[in-house]
């Protein structure tokens, strides 16, 4: 079977959620027996997000290759098995720069360079390499960022037309549109989506698919409409409603549409019936929990909320693997530090504070870690979390009050946190960082290596600063103990605080390798602390 290829363009108004229909309906093939692959294509010319304000684009997802992507690659890890490298995301940005670089090189032989066929070019072999990942892909899923309609997203447009032309038999256009409720009329519109499906007919892109999201299901009456403006087939009409308890409803939801045989069927594959008992079961979990417990996130952007998206996933996966819920209480972190803040924190089972860079909110995560410890409540710090835990307990039990990061003060006496010395030189922000996935040994008897049940593990990291191994023997002395090592390097990797029910960090970042089908084992071990921290509060209580 040759290679297929499905675009996903979104209409009307951002934010729609192309990625999670992307990855429902590649969870969907892949359950067909498909071997899927992914591609974002984002129209900004940053040449990647990793410099981007996490307010503007929300977290940075980290490949094993060390790729800092788009966040939608975190949605494509929960829900597929897709390969997920640099060939998986591509910005206007890196596109342009491959191009003028050729060009720079005289690979163009003095041509005149231009946005056709040389940027166009460009994109669709793009499209290719993210083919070419490993051997034996089915199905290509291309997402194309940004609403129709953006000056910005046309060369991708132009691409994809024509590589639709070079590829008719095998590739289709699934747009997502918005279909408004205007509450005063009492009416969902269809117009918004007509005008959409209109601009991308203008520019040569017809699509056969339409999925429209929106508050309400489509009547037959509407999507006989759209079906007649937009020259859809009938079958071909969708409708994602805003689900109530969880997004992993919507793959469910397409699959009893048939959507799933209907692209089948578009593209000469071979269908069957599907099981999905596991996503099922998912569902159930959340709308019928035994139990829930309640997690506070403690950082800069935890109003924000894809900021710390994979986070907030990982949570529920993990409260999910024991039938429970997670509450989110989100505490602003530079908030802390004021007096007598620590004192007047919302009540939770357990604190987390997530990855992060720069001085705003250091030290109100500092009194966090500091409360955690002396009130023994479970503690998690990841990346940036683990830095404030050694910290802190730097400061407040080996007695070095100046203790610090030097990314917070160069200056300090007790650089507890700091650059490696090769690192100390570079100047570009992105040559400082240790990307990617790293192995690591879990200490034997330790609480890391009861959550993994194995000795050794690999997880991917998106830091600057290290463990200054300087003091490691004292802190371990001193009962903070370093339980997962990089041995290549004697890097830190897990803290664990010896006398404590569960206060645990990791310089990497386990949230980017969590599954709803399958909870990440640290943030498992974290929920089930909490289950047992609100467990023995409520038998105080009884007594």
């Amino acid at each position: 079977m040759s290679i297929k290829y499905i675009f996903i363009t979104g209409g009307v108004v951002s934010s729609l959620g192309k990625g999670l229909t992307a990855a429902s309906i590649a969870l969907l093939l892949e359950k067909q027996g498909l071997n899927v692959a992914m591609l974002k294509l984002d129209p900004y010319l940053n040449v990647d997000p990793g410099t981007m304000n996490p307010f503007q684009h929300g977290e940075v997802y980290v490949t094993d290759d060390g790729a800092e992507t788009d966040l939608d690659l975190g949605h494509y890890f929960r829900y597929t098995h897709s390969p997920l490298s640099k060939a998986s995301n591509a910005t206007s940005g890196q596109i342009y720069d491959t191009v003028i670089k050729r060009e720079r090189k005289g690979d163009y032989l003095g041509k005149t360079v231009q946005v056709i066929p040389h940027i166009t070019n460009e994109i669709k072999s793009r499209i290719t390499q993210c083919s070419q990942q490993q051997p034996n892909i089915d199905v290509v899923f291309v997402e194309i960022g940004g609403t129709v309609g953006d000056i910005e997203s046309l060369p991708f447009l132009e691409a994809l037309r024509q590589f639709k032309h070079e590829n008719h038999q095998d590739s289709i256009f699934i747009h997502l549109t918005y279909t408004p409720y205007l509450s005063a009329a009492g009416e969902i519109k269809t117009k918004p989506t007509q005008h959409s499906v209109q601009e991308l007919r203008s520019i040569g892109i017809v699509p056969n698919i339409i999925v429209c999201r929106g508050e309400y299901e489509l009547s037959k009456e509407l999507k006989d409409k759209i079906s007649l403006f937009c020259d859809v087939p009938r079958e071909a009409v969708f409708d994602v409603v805003d689900v109530d308890d969880t997004i992993y409803e919507v793959p469910i939801n397409l699959n009893e549409q048939n959507l799933d045989g209907l692209i089948c069927n578009m593209l000469n594959i071979k269908k069957k019936k599907i099981d999905l008992k596991d996503w099922k079961k998912i569902v159930s979990v959340v709308k019928r929990p035994k139990g829930s417990v309640k997690v506070g996130i403690v950082g800069k952007y935890v109003q924000h909320q894809d900021a710390y998206k994979s986070v907030f996933e990982s949570l529920e996966h993990a409260a999910i693997s024991h039938g429970f819920e997670v509450e989110i209480e989100r505490i602003e972190s530079d908030k802390l530090f004021e007096k007598g803040a620590i004192k007047k924190i919302p009540k939770c089972d357990g604190y987390l504070i997530p990855g992060g860079f720069g001085e705003r909110g250091w030290e109100g995560k500092i009194a966090m870690a500091k409360h955690c410890r002396e009130k023994d409540i479970p503690y998690f710090g990841i990346c940036l979390g683990m830095q404030v835990m050694v910290v802190e307990y730097a400061r407040n039990v080996l007695g070095y009050e100046d203790a610090n990061s030097t990314e917070i003060d160069s200056s300090t006496e007790h650089p507890v946190i700091s650059l490696l010395s090769e690192q100390r030189t570079v100047r570009n922000l992105g040559g400082t960082m240790r990307l990617g996935a790293y192995p690591c040994k879990l200490k034997e008897k330790s609480r890391a290596a009861a959550a993994y049940k194995v000795s050794k593990i690999s997880e991917r990291h998106r830091h600057r600063y290290e463990v200054n191994n300087q003091y490691v023997d004292e802190l371990e002395d001193n009962g903070l103990l370093f339980t997962g090592i990089f041995t290549k390097q004697k890097l830190c990797e897990i803290a664990e605080v010896k006398n404590h029910p569960w206060m645990l960090g990791a310089q990497f970042h386990p949230e980017f390798k969590s599954k709803p089908t399958c909870a990440h084992p640290l943030f498992g071990a974290f929920v089930q602390a909490m289950i047992g921290k609100k467990k023995k509060n409520m038998r105080k209580k009884n007594v």
